[in-house]
């Protein structure tokens, strides 16, 4: 049986008279990429900071491999790695120095910290730049290492926040393949949330959020008898009425 990395049961908040997400149930099984497709104002951001506890859930239920995040936080962070849309990294720290620092939070010997910065690195095509000081990487290289350090501690959910904002079309698509080839060779979950439409492969699983309620979620199948639609991009307009880039 597949295992569930993230499950959200019957979510919902509100900034005081505003209500930001519904009543939303879903979950993110491993191995699965799940695209979360919303404008301006949909809900996404607040949904991370909800999973992330760095908003507290109020109504509802988010488990992450079976922890409660309000629950258990500490044991359900442990399985989460996460690249938000604002950069976080250090910038005047190396490549290696921002990776090390983030090992150590986890409590990663160095020698293993060493060995896992290599890893990701190598598989990101980074090896060479691990000198160089973070201010000196273009965009595309900033997300990677980004990308990285949220993958030194080995989760089984990988939250993007539509991390590939203002980049070039190259960097673009190398941070979307390698993304949906972890989950495929790794067996990672990935929630990621992006408005745009052509950076979803065909096995993705989608979740279609406007005003704080999921319109529409399944496969791509799936979604488009649902809505009836002939493209994921009628499908989002229909279900959104605003169109994506």
């Amino acid at each position: 049986m597949t295992e569930i990395a993230l499950r959200i049961e019957d979510l919902s908040f509100s900034y005081q008279t505003k209500k930001a997400l519904d009543n939303l149930s879903f979950s993110v099984a491993a191995g699965e990429c799940t695209l979360l497709l919303g404008p301006n104002g949909a809900g996404k951001s607040t949904l991370f900071s909800l999973i992330t506890r760095l908003y507290d859930t109020r109504a509802g239920k988010i488990e992450l491999c079976g922890f409660d995040v309000k629950q258990q936080t500490r044991q359900a962070l442990a399985k989460l790695g996460v690249v938000f849309q604002q950069t976080t990294l250090d910038l005047d720290l190396t490549v290696t120095q921002n990776l090390r620092y983030h090992a150590a939070l986890h409590g990663m010997s160095r020698k293993l910290a060493n060995q896992r910065i290599a890893e990701e690195l190598e598989r990101l095509n980074m090896q060479e730049r691990r000198n160089e000081k973070v201010r000196q990487l273009n965009g595309g290289h900033k997300r990677r290492v980004e990308i990285a350090r949220a993958l030194l501690h080995k989760p089984s959910l990988l939250l993007l926040d539509e991390p590939t904002v203002g980049l070039d079309v190259p960097s673009r698509q190398g941070i979307v393949e390698h993304v949906h080839r972890l989950a495929s060779e790794q067996q990672l979950a990935v929630l990621w949330a992006s408005h745009l439409i052509d950076e979803i492969y065909p096995d993705d699983h989608l979740l279609i959020l406007h005003k704080g309620q999921i319109k529409a979620k399944g496969t791509i199948p799936e979604v488009l008898s649902m809505t009836h639609a002939n493209s994921i991009h009628s499908a989002f307009k229909q279900m959104t009425q605003e169109g994506v880039s």
